[in-house]
C-alpha cells in the first residue's frame, strides 16, 4: 500500500487517536499514519494524567492555575492533532511532538 493510500484508509482512525488512542492502536497496527498519531494521541492522554493529578495534588495552585491552564493545552494541543489528521499531515504537536513512545 503507498503512503497515499494508507493515509487515505486510515484517516479517520489518525483523528480517532487524539479522543481513545487505544482504538487505532489496536485496530491499525498496519498503518504507519494512524500508528503516528496513536503515538501522538498516547502522548497527549500522559500530558493530561500528569496535569490532573499534579493539579489535583497541589492545593489552590494546582486547583486554579495548573488544572485550568494545563487542560486547556491539552485540548488546544488535541484540536490541532485532529485538524492534521483530517489534512493527512503527520506534523508533529508542539511541546510534546517529539516524545515516540510506539514504533
Amino acid at each position: 500500500m503507498s503512503e497515499q493510500e494508507d493515509i487515505e484508509k486510515n484517516k479517520a482512525m489518525a483523528i480517532l487517536a487524539y479522543i481513545i488512542f487505544l482504538i487505532p492502536l489496536l485496530a491499525a497496527k498496519e498503518s504507519k499514519f494512524a500508528m503516528y498519531h496513536a503515538n501522538q494521541g498516547l502522548v497527549l492522554f500522559l500530558l493530561a494524567l500528569a496535569v490532573n493529578v499534579v493539579g489535583g495534588i497541589i492545593p489552590f495552585l494546582g486547583w486554579f492555575v495548573i488544572l485550568p491552564l494545563g487542560n486547556l493545552l491539552v485540548i488546544v494541543l488535541a484540536i490541532l492533532g485532529i485538524v492534521n489528521a483530517a489534512k493527512g499531515e503527520a506534523k508533529p504537536l508542539p511541546l510534546i511532538g517529539g516524545i515516540k513512545l510506539l514504533n
